[in-house]
């Protein structure tokens, strides 16, 4: 600190009276001389007062010591709502605020950084926080000048900053005041200072010393200004500025580059910029997966800066499609990205770990709004309290829905599976022992390495790495959620209990352990989850590879297939997408017979995604289901793109009809379209058992005698001793029906497929259960039979039909789940509404829809496309504000994400 500000400082806490030089001088060990001159020069940059008499005496302005009051920091200020505040940019906030209040004025600040990191608006932020921590007043003026503007002319660069008087060059025709003038009781802000030249320098040092300056050209006049000075640059100090110079500014910020901020904070400015320009459109703009994690991902060397420019760019070309070619709603693709940036998907694979970790989002389209709060991340926090509350909050939603405790344990098996994957499974090799100690507590991880050491003797079996980090880390979260007197409740603890009675017993030990440890009450259910960790091993948990849906493309040309494949499987950092190139040449019955085969090879279980380009190749699916029982779907006239898109759900584990269906969509082709033909999906009940004889004819005979099915509904029994066959029989059987649920003697499990036991249609609750399914089909015939009273335009019982499979439809495209009575008020809606149209009436757009059509543009275009079938048998056409009335309906009243 320099002398002159220990003056300062101490008069600012001896206030109660006036004070001597010769009582400064001694109370701070200084020589009376310096002393002197130190408080002379306070007094003339107008900080404190002379008092005339003998001995001169000296007191604080009434403003100085005003300005001596630290404001509060436990407020948030402007500066805290950086993107990065809490991590990236911790230090570079901290050392703002520091140099702001620094007493009297502030500290003179450079700021240091590349091109497009923010310093402008970085130095803009410190501003706002000098006001709002009462630094300076309210008006206090900021004034911005970027010293490259006139870096040609460097003259004209120190006049513009200090002033200039008539005739000190040629063309100063009269006084001017200088931009130090101006910013006087303020901030100034020189931008790439850098470029001010060495006389340039020294003035504004001489002004940093001793309080005032004189213009260009003047000799005589001394003009005090009291400016807080930020300097910004993107070049080393040392090379660029005179030391004389930069001895006087005592903080130095760094700003860091965006690479160096991680894919986080990307993904928050990513956010930012898009919602600016949902803001300037007044719509909700969505963006598509890919394009999204090419922002995450291209290189950027201009910084924050380009990336805003960039987003702004590709939002632009979004907008032109929009209204150029008629779209719905505004979406940025892969294709609307400036090139650069779509180069960012060749970094997939190397980041593909990190990207699914970071985003939480499932779906492959993110919409964003300027007034709704977007953010997909998941929270990086170690703390594991969170698990607990899902666990909790959907063991309430199951119990409410009426489900048993069966039930219950087998839907949630998969949500703790999850959560052990996440710690033992995903968890690098190369993590050691002494990193966990920067994200859990010290004491935890010297708890874990104690009591795993004893387990793993009492046990005898090793635990590597992956474990004691997961362990460390569960034990963590499950400590801070027993101490706020949270509960703990593990649906599969009976069965830890029979299965792993060992580890059951050390993992009690271990309770006992931190009982007395960490002076909490471990409950059963967290025993369970201690259990375990001790029970598993990364093997254990993920068993063999997941199966998932084949890739193979197949196209005419001697190498068309193969080249689109080895595109494909670059860009999605997988080898997953096979070919199969057939040659002009070649006859058709060879190419089924070579694809035949190369099925069977790449044949996971899960059916096999055709991407074929045209001619025989089309009917090729069929004719390989004939001859192999592998399920196959066909997409023709596919492009790169489409390909793309079919390999990276491929990977990500989607189901075959899925897959397909997103393509089509993608593709422009409505899968409503497919249905036209179908008046009505019949109902169906399988039921399933080894051979399709027996149980399985034996349970279809109770069913049918208990429930009393009218002749909507249907109930076929199965074989499953071949579950390929099985499986691409329920796709099949898709198609044509509503699968109400799967009956048998083992456990089926197909997705969105409710299963009944034998063992509860014979001994149980699982006749009611049946019953309730049943009764939601059989509402929608009463429904039928009721509407037909009172609508006279249309057959209301085949438009019943529709109107149900709009709602089925329209749960699975939105993923939600509608409560009973909602979709019965729908049904409802939706069957009036088809009248009202057929008869003329009108419906006029209401005003207060406008806001909602531009924030769920694409959530209302996904409606209408579910709503085409209807109005192609109908003949009848719904309105914008009919689709915006029935999404609101949909979405305003769903129970959960499906």
């Amino acid at each position: 600190m320099r002398k002159i500000d220990e003056v300062m400082n101490w008069l600012l806490s001896h206030t109660e009276q006036e004070h001597t030089a010769k009582e400064i001088a001694d109370a701070l060990q200084l020589d009376r001389t310096n002393a002197s001159r130190y408080l002379n020069q306070l007094q003339l940059e107008g900080k404190i007062e002379k008092q005339n008499g003998r001995p001169v005496k000296y007191k604080v302005l009434k403003n100085s010591e005003s300005s001596s009051t630290q404001p509060s920091l436990d407020k948030k200020f402007s500066l805290d709502f950086l993107i990065g505040a809490e991590k990236s940019l911790n230090v570079p906030i901290q050392q703002a605020k520091a140099a702001i209040l620094y007493p009297p004025r502030g500290l003179h600040t450079l700021i240091l950084g590349e091109t497009g990191v923010g310093k402008s608006m970085f130095a803009e932020l410190m501003y706002q926080f000098a006001k709002e921590s009462g630094m300076v007043t309210s008006s206090a003026p900021f004034v911005r000048f970027n010293c490259a503007d006139y870096a040609e002319n460097p003259q004209l660069l120190t006049a513009q900053i200090f002033g200039v008087k008539k005739g000190a060059y040629t063309g100063a025709e009269k006084d001017r005041e200088g931009l130090l003038s101006k910013a006087n009781g303020g901030v100034i802000f020189l931008d790439e200072v850098h470029r001010l030249s060495h006389q340039g320098q020294e003035m504004l040092f001489t002004f940093i010393d001793k309080g005032y300056f004189r213009r260009l050209g003047d000799s005589e006049d001394k003009i005090i200004s009291e400016v807080q000075i930020i300097a910004a640059t993107t070049e080393e100090p040392e090379s660029t500025l005179l030391k004389t110079f930069t001895r006087r500014i005592p903080m130095t910020i760094l700003l860091p580059d965006l690479k160096e901020r991680g894919l986080k904070d990307r993904y928050m400015l990513i956010q930012a910029f898009i919602k600016e320009e949902s803001k300037r459109l007044s719509k909700s703009i969505y963006i598509n997966k890919n394009a999204l994690e090419s922002f995450m991902l291209y290189e950027c060397p201009s910084n924050i800066g380009q990336l805003k420019s960039d987003i702004q760019l590709a939002c632009a070309k979004a907008f032109f499609n929009y209204k150029s070619q008629g779209k719905s709603y505004i979406l940025i693709e892969l294709s609307d990205l400036p090139q650069q940036v779509g180069r960012g998907h060749l970094r997939i694979k190397e980041n593909r770990q990190e990207l699914e970790k970071l985003i939480r989002y499932q779906d492959d389209i993110f919409k964003f709004h300027y007034d709704e709060d977007d953010t997909y991340l998941n929270d990086e926090d170690v703390n594991d309290s969170y698990f607990y509350e899902q666990i909790e909050h959907k063991l309430s939603k199951l119990r409410n829905d009426g489900l048993n405790e069966q039930e219950i344990n087998q839907i949630m098996s998969m949500d703790i599976e999850k959560h052990f994957r996440r710690y033992i499974v995903d968890l690098s090799p190369k993590f050691r022992k002494d990193e966990i100690a920067k994200v859990v507590d010290v004491q935890i991880v010297e708890f874990t390495d104690r009591v795993l050491s004893e387990a793993a003797r009492k046990l005898n079996k090793e635990f590597d790495e992956k474990i004691y980090y997961g362990f460390a880390l569960h034990l963590n979260g499950s400590i801070e959620r027993l101490r706020n007197g949270k509960k703990i409740y593990h649906p599969k603890l009976n069965l830890i209990r029979v299965n792993y009675p060992d580890e059951f017993l050390a993992a009690m030990e271990i309770a006992k352990s931190i009982d007395e440890t960490f002076s909490v009450e471990t409950p059963l259910d967290e025993i369970g989850y201690l259990a375990m960790f001790l029970a598993s091993t990364p093997n254990e948990l993920t068993g063999e590879k997941a199966a998932n849906v084949a890739v193979l493309i197949i196209m005419h040309g001697n190498s068309t297939a193969s080249s689109m494949a080895q595109v494909v499987n670059t860009l999605v950092g997988t080898t997953h997408c096979h070919a199969l190139d057939m040659p002009l040449s070649m006859k058709p019955q060879s190419m089924v017979e070579l694809a035949i085969e190369k099925v069977k090879e790449i044949h996971e279980g899960k059916g096999v995604i055709l991407l074929v380009d045209m001619g025989s190749l089309v009917n090729f699916s069929e004719l390989i289901y004939d001859d192999t029982g592998i399920p196959c779907k066909t997409l023709d006239s596919v492009s790169t793109p489409i390909a793309l898109e079919a390999c990276r759900r491929a990977v990500l584990g989607r189901e075959l009809s899925d897959i397909h269906n997103a393509c089509t969509e993608l593709m422009g082709r409505s899968t409503a379209t497919n249905q036209i033909n179908d008046i009505r999906k019949r109902n169906l009940i399988i039921t399933v058992c080894f051979t399709g004889e027996g149980a399985s004819e034996r349970l279809k005979d109770i069913i049918s005698h208990k429930l009393e099915l009218g002749a909507s509904f249907e109930v076929v029994p199965m074989n499953i001793l071949n579950r390929k066959d099985f499986a691409h029989s329920i796709v099949q059987y898709r198609q044509t029906h509503e699968i109400l649920a799967i009956v048998g003697t083992v456990d089926i499990e197909e997705q969105g497929i409710p299963f009944i036991s034998a063992v509860d249609i014979l001994a149980g609750d699982g006749i009611d259960r049946l019953k309730k399914l049943v009764s939601h089909q059989d509402e929608y015939i009463k429904i039928g039979e009721s509407l037909s009273e009172h609508i006279k335009s249309v057959d209301a019982k085949v438009l019943i039909s529709y109107v149900r499979q709009f709602i089925v439809d329209s749960e699975r495209m939105l993923k939600v789940s509608l409560p009973d009575d909602v979709k019965v008020g729908i049904a409802l809606h939706l069957s009036f509404l088809v009248d009202h149209i057929k008869q003329g009436i009108s419906h006029k757009d209401k005003g207060e829809l406008e806001d909602y059509i531009a924030k769920n543009s694409r959530e209302m275009a996904l409606i209408k496309q579910q709503l085409k079938s209807i109005e192609h048998i109908f003949k009848i056409f719904f309105s914008q504000s009919d689709i915006a009335y029935l999404t609101k309906m949909i979405l305003s009243n769903h129970q959960d994400t499906v």
